[in-house]
């Protein structure tokens, strides 16, 4: 079995800790993970760190890609933090078909290596990004509340290097590219700021684009997404580029 490097929980002590005076306040929906890695010790780090954040709930793990699959659609997580190479189903294959029956799932990929080919592939798979397994607990838990928010853990320069890699990929397909943006057509604005996203710009830089708040920016990425199918702004970049949004 290959050699595994621990997750550092003693750097994230304290980290969520209950606030006293929290008993009258609203409770807080937690964020469903599921976790998928066919080594033990490795699930048992994840869960020592997830469970130091009271914002954060493991409903299930998964030893296989293909495992996972079978579990998911009853499951139903918002987050799963998948494993790229595993026996039976790797999580490239597992993430492909993932967001086929639970589109709004989103996929964090760990890997122990960071290989550009992995990443292409699992994003264009439909994963919103990767992590390290030799993360630091407390930056695995800003990249689950990042993606749960619909965030990218991919910076621009990333996204624009893979977006370029992904165009190239489609022109060599077919000239002619699907042009559906899907369930619903999207607005022009909407149009506007998803053609804005794909350029790899922020929330603010597209505001200033715009001439608009960057509240606006997000109201418009939230009507992006839900119409869409898509769980975050990378997939929605990548949704753009292979269906032909972006001309």
């Amino acid at each position: 079995m290959a050699e595994t490097t621990p997750i550092d929980v003693n750097r994230i002590a304290g980290i969520a800790q209950s606030d006293p005076g929290s008993e009258s306040q609203e409770p807080v929906r937690r964020v469903r993970v599921m976790l998928v890695d066919d080594h033990h010790l490795v699930i048992e780090g994840l869960r020592a760190v997830l469970a130091t954040d009271d914002r954060l709930e493991v409903i299930g793990e998964a030893r296989s890609g293909r495992a996972a699959v079978a579990i998911i659609p009853d499951l139903q997580p918002d987050i799963v933090l998948m494993d790229i190479r595993m026996p039976d189903m790797d999580g490239i294959a597992a993430t492909r078909q993932v967001k086929q029956i639970a589109p709004r799932t989103s996929v964090i990929m760990l890997t122990m290596y960071e290989n550009p080919d992995y990443l292409f592939e699992a994003v264009k798979a439909g994963a919103s990004g990767y992590v390290l397994k030799d993360v630091a607990g407390v930056d695995l838990l800003e990249a689950i509340h990042t993606v749960a928010g619909g965030g990218s853990l991919l910076n621009q320069e990333v996204v624009g290097r893979f977006l370029r890699r992904l165009a190239a990929e489609v022109d060599q397909r077919s000239s002619e590219p699907a042009a559906s943006p899907g369930p619903d057509r999207l607005t022009p604005r909407e149009l506007d700021v998803l053609r804005l996203i794909a350029a790899g710009m922020s929330n603010k830089e597209i505001a200033v684009r715009l001439s608009v708040t960057v509240a606006t920016v997000k109201t418009h990425l939230e009507h992006i997404l839900q119409k869409l199918q898509v769980s975050d702004r990378t997939q929605a970049a990548v949704y753009a580029v292979t269906h032909g949004l972006l001309a």
